[in-house]
């Protein structure tokens, strides 16, 4: 992944699997929720949920280049994993973004203190190129705070050249949460599909938005853009894309959305925001 030439200053993404994508305007790339390796299969080899990857690593972090921030939404390693973040270091020196609530292990993931951005719901930080990041609140099922009332899980809303992209982190709907969408005037939402159920959280796996909320938030909130992910990656823990995109073709309405492929890169078009392949 190297910078672009003739077509740099266009606003383009590629999903990276999982809840991860890069975002790039202006030879500038933002990282979210990057998980570029095998950390959890080792971690979980031989459980119940093995976390074996069903597509290889779509680009090494070592080969990723031109990276001013990454965001992390929340601690869990398939958002917040050590071996990707000590990785990008070798050819980078971003900011890293991550909850307050979670200081301690993100330091403890290789994210050294100069660069880490310690950030809870409502805080807004200004980036080079006139990019704004904005934290709120997401509820990994259930809204999460520590005592100091910091916010335990994040989304994120970016804004870049004009257009505000709404990245969840993992979520669920929460009460007042399509309100605040649309007071922020998002262009485009990256949700996540991939649905929840009783198996998966006795065994330590909360889950996110169905199809149909997803769509439902986009709806209620005013956002014309939904681009659906966090599927794929684990076979305990996705969707079928045909049984995605067959639901979203029937609830949809005039929302656009897209399903995309990994490692394939996107454009947005302005100023009335379309996804496109590149």
């Amino acid at each position: 992944m190297t910078r672009a030439t003739d077509s740099s200053m266009q606003l383009r993404f590629w999903w990276l699997g999982q809840a991860g994508f890069a975002v790039e305007h202006n030879g500038r790339r933002l990282l979210i929720d990057p998980y570029l390796s095998d950390t959890l299969a080792v971690k979980y080899a031989g459980t119940v949920f093995p976390h074996t990857r069903l597509h290889a690593v779509p680009v090494g972090p070592r080969e990723v280049r031109h990276v001013m921030a990454v965001l992390h939404t929340h601690a869990h390693t398939d958002h917040m994993d050590p071996e990707t973040i000590q990785s990008l270091q070798v050819m980078n020196r971003p900011f890293f973004f991550a909850p307050r609530a979670r200081t301690r292990i993100a330091q403890d993931r290789h994210i050294p203190e100069e660069l880490l951005i310690a950030v809870t719901s409502g805080s807004s930080v200004e980036l080079d190129g006139g990019i704004t990041v904005t934290a709120v609140p997401a509820a990994h099922e259930e809204l999460e705070f520590d005592a100091n009332g910091d916010s335990v899980f994040l989304g994120y809303i970016l804004e870049i050249a004009g257009v505000r992209i709404y990245h969840s982190g993992d979520c669920t709907p929460y009460e007042g949460q399509a309100e605040l969408l649309r007071r922020h005037g998002v262009d485009v939402a990256l949700l996540p599909i991939n649905g929840r159920d009783e198996h998966r959280k006795q065994n330590g796996v909360p889950g996110n938005f169905t199809v149909r909320e997803a769509a439902a938030l986009c709806q209620e909130a005013n956002i014309p853009v939904l681009v659906g992910h966090h599927f794929g990656l684990f076979d305990f823990n996705t969707v079928e894309r045909e049984d995605a995109a067959r639901e979203l073709g029937g609830v949809a309405g005039d929302l656009q959305w897209t399903l995309p492929e990994v490692g394939h890169c996107y454009r947005i078009d302005t100023p009335k925001p379309t996804i496109k392949l590149q």
